[in-house]
């Protein structure tokens, strides 16, 4: 930015003398080493002074992305600046028209009955420019006020864990809704001090956090110590309270007759002085006092804490321990019974195996005997049809009678039929087949009369 560019109002502020502007001037000074980059933004001020116009100054180019902090997030609430005394009649297009050398804005908000607005640039950076540039200056006759705007969804976290780092915070805290910067607080020497600062993007957030936490215990790390958040409490130590601001009534013109001094002993005012301090020396021990409790008692909650973690760790170990051989009698007893269910089973298809081989031996010997018994029957009637053919033969030459050759049988024959019936008297199941061998086939024994030769029949 340059130092020299007009304002509105007319005034230059690069000439003034003042301490306060010749500060803004040297913080504005590196503004103007960034204009040879790639990425330009052209500005040239006007300003309007009594109705004149005033002389435009020199074109500028700034690359405004050289006011964006490595991985800052852009268009937050700590980019919303509070614009105050405006003249009422102020339009939307010349409001927006004193902040367009400091980048597209995207947001601004008009209330034309109190005189006030809001606006959010891209980057705390250049809203910090804006502010020590246009703060009261003058518009159309009217002296400006320029501050951050206060910040409606920011939260202080207290008693956060050792090791939480921003990035941490900020991820933690994203459950809730966006976060627009997290940052944990240290002292001089980087040491955290356990507090933090959440910034969300929007007022749901922030409330849904906090009723959350509250409510209930929200643990950051492994060590189980909860965080407490409540609403941050903002200051403005930077612009604080000016004289021009400070209201010049009654009060103020009575507590102003005297002069910064230092009490006289033994004088009214000092006697009631050293009361005062010995009011805020008690207060100091008391806070110490307190401090000193607390720091104790957590102490010891931390030292009760590590031993009933260890007693609850053992406790778990004992546990999972015992939980492990539940399981492994359990899966003993699955493999006792899957063996014994494999036993059944081979033992089941064992004797399933032997009464199919003894079903076939039997069958086997049933057939083998019916064979026999076939081979018998054969060769009981072979026999007997021979004999017949024998005797029949005998007595067509005559040698026989034949009533006598039916009642002559040969012994053997006679004795083979007789076992062959003793047989199937004894076996009764047997083939009906054999039934045969009891007696003859054909004529039963008898042989026909055949007719002499010499008749003619």
């Amino acid at each position: 930015m340059q130092d020299h560019m007009q304002k509105p109002g007319g005034r230059n502020r690069g000439d003034t003398n003042s301490p306060r502007k010749r500060d803004h001037r040297q913080e504005q000074t590196p503004a103007n080493n960034h204009h040879h980059h790639q990425h330009h933004h052209h500005h040239q001020a006007a300003a309007q002074h009594g109705g004149d116009q005033a002389p435009a100054g020199p074109a500028i180019t700034v690359d405004l992305t050289n006011f964006r902090k490595p991985g800052e997030k852009t268009y937050t609430q700590r980019c919303r600046l509070f614009v105050g005394n405006l003249p009422n009649d102020v339009s939307e297009e010349e409001f927006k028209k004193m902040f367009e050398k400091y980048g597209e804005p995207s947001e601004i908000f008009i209330n034309k009955d109190k005189a006030f607005g809001f606006i959010r640039l891209e980057t705390r950076t250049l809203a910090e420019i804006a502010k020590a540039e246009l703060d009261d200056t003058t518009l159309r006759g009217r002296q400006i006020r320029i501050r951050f705007a206060t910040h409606g969804a920011a939260l202080t976290v207290k008693n956060l864990p050792q090791f939480v780092s921003n990035e941490l915070l900020d991820e933690a805290f994203s459950i809730f809704g966006p976060v627009e910067r997290a940052v944990v607080i240290v002292d001089d020497r980087g040491k955290p001090t356990g507090k933090g600062i959440v910034e969300f993007a929007a007022k749901p957030a922030a409330r849904k956090a906090l009723d959350r936490c509250t409510d209930g215990a929200f643990l950051l790390t492994a060590f189980p110590r909860p965080v407490t958040i409540e609403p941050m409490e903002q200051y403005d130590d930077e612009d604080g309270l000016t004289e021009k601001l400070v209201q010049k009534n009654q009060h103020y013109h009575k507590e102003r007759e005297q002069l910064p001094r230092f009490g006289q002993p033994g004088t009214f005012e000092y006697e009631y002085a050293m009361r005062w301090k010995a009011l805020l020396e008690m207060e100091k021990q008391q806070q110490d006092q307190v401090d000193r409790n607390v720091k104790e008692a957590r102490e010891k909650l931390e030292v009760e804490l590590e031993a009933a973690r260890h007693e609850h760790q053992v406790m778990l170990m004992r546990q999972d321990l015992m939980r492990r051989q539940e399981e492994l009698r359990r899966m003993e007893e699955l493999h006792n019974q899957e063996l014994q269910k494999r036993k059944q089973m081979e033992l089941r298809q064992e004797e399933e195996r032997r009464r199919r081989e003894e079903e076939m031996l039997l069958r086997q010997r049933e057939k083998e005997e019916m064979m026999r018994r076939q081979q018998e029957g054969f060769r009981g009637n072979f026999g007997e049809n021979r004999e017949n053919l024998r005797m029949e033969d005998m007595s067509q030459r005559g040698g026989i009678p034949i009533g006598a050759a039916a009642n002559q049988v040969p012994q053997p024959l006679m004795g083979m039929n007789r076992g062959a019936v003793s047989a199937n008297a004894a076996n009764p199941q047997g083939p009906p087949g054999n039934l045969g061998n009891q007696m003859p086939e054909g004529n039963m024994g008898m042989v026909p009369k055949k007719k002499s030769r010499g008749s003619n029949g």
